[in-house]
């Protein structure tokens, strides 16, 4: 999707303290095998902050930026990928409440890690079909410390981290525009995040454990009986070179204008070989420095990656942003950011 006539006013995130990986080993909740072999520095712990008070300041922070009154925006879309708080009840509703008043659409997104992605695709086409001008907020947190989730295990490769980030979206000039979002699916990849669990009753209800390393394990065993998998597995390689193809084609530039690539806070090899190997791009161009000591934040390490590039000045006016990432379904998402000027509350 085209929006070169949508900006970005401001950005805002919330994190957590982090705790350190070394901490983590002798503490016995990760092993010194997987300290080595992913690289990963650590991961920021909300401890009991609710993830909506950490969307909610994350937010609030971006407004605050942006100089628009809270009361003036014209959607809110609040994105999660866990539990955020009691069963029946909607966490966007108390930002309403706190922040942006009831005149605002408000919608929970849950797409995964990749539910910001599309936030911004749906953001953008509300403000394109909407009076002018118009804005929109644009919030994703989580806070992975429950029973039922292990943030040390629960994944592979990774190491889930909480915390909170929030956009502003506008149709007026703002310091940064998006040039394009897109997003595609592997549908034959679906059982990857399933594994042989059922679908009924859900996990949550009966108490059963997230554990996405053991649903993937179980993929790769029904791949090698029943062949399922080998295939799907190349096509989501496939395809993910082809929703970065298509979004850059949108955005009007090529691989060769990226700046900087903000994909999942994974370990060294997986954000190595499925990202920027893969776009035959250097990891120093990546941000996996800043993101190894973070942990996943669910849906919000890309913009939490872009939050800090555009406050430090490590992107600056004519710079571009490719932003990448992989969810359940399997969906791969991609979003191209032009900074045009630095932004005004940078360092």
């Amino acid at each position: 999707m085209r929006t070169p006539d949508i900006f970005i006013k401001a950005t805002g995130r919330f994190l957590p303290e982090t705790v350190s990986v070394e901490w983590a080993v002798e503490q016995g909740h990760y092993s010194a095998e997987d300290a080595e072999l992913h690289e990963l520095g650590g991961a920021a712990v909300a401890g009991d902050t609710p993830a909506p008070d950490m969307a909610l300041w994350a937010a609030q922070q971006a407004v605050k930026r942006c100089g628009h009154r809270p009361e003036d925006l014209g959607l809110l879309l609040y994105v999660d990928s866990w539990h955020q708080g009691p069963d029946g009840w909607q966490p966007q509703y108390y930002l309403q409440r706190h922040l942006v008043g009831g005149d605002v659409l408000a919608v929970e997104i849950q797409q995964g890690c990749n539910g910001m992605f599309s936030a911004l695709e749906l953001a953008a086409a509300h403000l394109r079909a909407g009076p002018r001008p118009g804005s929109a907020l644009v919030v994703a947190a989580d806070n992975f410390g429950t029973p039922l989730f292990d943030r040390w295990t629960t994944g592979p490769g990774y190491i889930a981290g909480d915390g909170a980030g929030a956009v502003v979206l506008t149709t007026e000039p703002g310091f940064a525009r998006l040039l394009a979002v897109r997003s595609l699916a592997v549908p034959e990849a679906e059982q990857m995040h399933r594994g042989a669990e059922p679908l009924f009753p859900p996990g949550a209800t009966i108490g059963r454990p997230l554990n996405f390393t053991s649903r993937n394990a179980a993929f790769r065993e029904l791949s090698l009986t029943e062949g399922l998998g080998t295939g799907a597995l190349m096509r989501v390689h496939q395809r993910t070179l082809e929703v970065v193809e298509k979004t850059l084609s949108e955005a009007g530039i090529t691989l060769g204008d990226i700046t900087r690539v903000a994909y999942m806070n994974f370990s060294r090899e997986i954000v190595e070989q499925r990202c920027m190997a893969a776009l035959g791009l250097p990891m120093s161009a990546s941000t996996w420095e800043f993101g190894r000591k973070l942990g996943h934040l669910g849906a919000s390490d890309q913009v939490v990656a872009l939050d800090e590039l555009v406050t430090t000045g490590e992107l600056g006016p004519g710079d571009h942003l490719l932003m990448l990432g992989m969810g359940p379904g399997v969906t791969l998402s991609c979003a191209v950011v032009k900074v045009l000027t630095p932004a005004p509350w940078s360092d």
